[in-house]
């Protein structure tokens, strides 16, 4: 991936390399002292880098603005090849290393603290995944629409953890809205930021609390003023959503859908705590939006804004995360029922136990093949929104179906925090219960 040449030395940079130079002393393994300083990186970062957001985060309205940059679409082959390109492959190798190395590792402190470690973030952040989301002219390195290569980003995060992925795409999904739709006006102001060495925590708020909650059938409200728009109503489910400085929230003006950027700091939000069965490492928290005031250049886009071309690209985003986490469970369940004996034989030769590891691989690859078709299609310019739902249904049923067999496959293991099957099963609920939050 491409490195960022220029690096800002801030107090904090400073301090977290040597932080970076000490961990990689074999010494720390040998006297017992990794995780306390592990532990107090996590913290004393953290903290730190808010301040400096809460601090010096703000985005400056910009006179001297480009013209609206549209990616183009990618053009088509003649045949349908499903091989992966070179850059492509790159991206998906170097985050498999990333998901290995780092995110299951720390992904069951991370489900237990509701929180990611900073080791996480900061070898995410030295990856520039939000370059891959900003057209070269505002910073980036992206030179066309790429929902494949999106999902393909998705899938490997969440073959590390689900719920990190989604705390880790919440930025890159607002980085690709407004790529994608923005204003010229709005790119010039927030997408160079994403680019940055510390790039912004950004989040998308579309799902209410509501039963049967409809995502083109929004409660929260958008009034036209004089000086802009108000917006009252109620969000859950959004990630990283109390720490966010940048917020994207879905809603309805004069009869139909739309995205309003919000900055942190805007009277009237309040946020409390979301948790719930799976993703916790997102962070997840209700916003209660109180007569927001907004400017009138809130407004994602122009009239050219399409909310459910808008929700199929979170639909195609959300089918990765599921794809992501059902092949690790499966890469999970076949080497333990090879290795775990009944009777005198691995489980595996049961015929019973083999059928449905088998049935695992196909759901899973028909799961890929869906939506890599519906991504590929979007990626040139076609219409996508019957392949979408497609996708997107067959993964709501699959996603939770794999995660009940692989606790399945596992007996009584598979119920404790021991092996993270349990928590690949909490998280693949959340396919079929969430609407949005992502963009693909």
């Amino acid at each position: 991936m491409a490195r960022r040449e220029r690096i800002t030395r801030t107090p904090v940079g400073l301090a977290l390399s040597m932080m970076n130079r000490l961990a990689a002393n074999p010494m720390l393994d040998r006297l017992g002292l990794r995780q306390p300083l592990e532990r107090t990186a996590y913290h004393g970062t953290r903290a730190g880098f808010r301040t400096l957001a809460y601090a010096g985060r703000e985005f400056k309205r910009v006179n001297n603005w480009l013209p609206r940059k549209q990616l183009p679409n990618r053009i088509p082959g003649d045949l349908f090849d499903l091989s992966l390109t070179d850059d492509q492959q790159m991206i998906t190798d170097m985050l498999r290393r990333l998901a290995e190395d780092r995110i299951r590792p720390a992904a069951s402190d991370a489900d237990e603290t509701g929180a990611i470690p900073a080791i996480v973030t900061t070898a995410t952040s030295e990856l520039g995944l939000g370059l891959y989301a900003v057209p070269e002219a505002f910073g980036g390195v992206a030179e066309h629409q790429s929902p494949l290569t999106s999902v393909l980003i998705a899938e490997q995060l969440a073959w590390g953890d689900m719920g990190i992925a989604t705390a880790l795409l919440s930025p890159f999904s607002v980085a690709q809205a407004i790529t994608r739709w923005g204003t010229g006006e709005q790119q010039s102001r927030y997408l160079p930021a994403f680019c940055d060495d510390t790039p912004p925590i950004a989040t998308i708020a579309i799902d209410e609390p509501i039963p049967l909650f409809d995502p083109n059938s929004l409660q929260t409200t958008a009034s036209e003023t004089a000086t802009g728009y108000t917006l009252n109503g109620l969000k859950s489910s959004v990630a990283l959503g109390a720490s966010a400085d940048l917020l994207l929230i879905a809603a309805e003006l004069h009869g139909r859908p739309r995205l309003f950027i919000v900055e942190a700091g805007a009277t009237g939000i309040q946020t409390k705590p979301d948790p719930g069965m799976g993703l916790r490492a997102s962070a997840p928290v209700q916003l209660r939006l109180d007569n927001v005031e907004l400017s009138s250049d809130a407004l994602l886009g122009d009239d050219d804004f399409d909310y459910q071309a808008f929700l199929d690209c979170g639909s195609l985003l959300r089918c990765g995360l599921s794809i992501g986490t059902s092949q690790a469970v499966l890469d999970y369940v076949i080497p333990y029922c090879n290795e775990r004996e009944a009777f005198g034989e691995p489980i595996s030769h049961r015929q019973s136990v083999a059928f449905m590891i088998s049935n695992l691989a196909i759901e899973t690859d028909s799961m890929r093949m869906l939506t890599w078709r519906a991504a590929s299609r979007l990626e040139q310019g076609l219409s996508t929104h019957r392949e979408t739902s497609l996708a997107r249904l067959l993964c709501n049923e699959k996603a939770m179906e794999i995660g009940t067999n692989g606790v399945q496959l596992l007996g009584g293991h598979g119920f404790v925090k021991e092996h993270p099957v349990e928590r690949w099963y909490r998280d693949l609920r959340s396919v079929s219960t969430l609407s949005g939050g992502l963009h693909a």
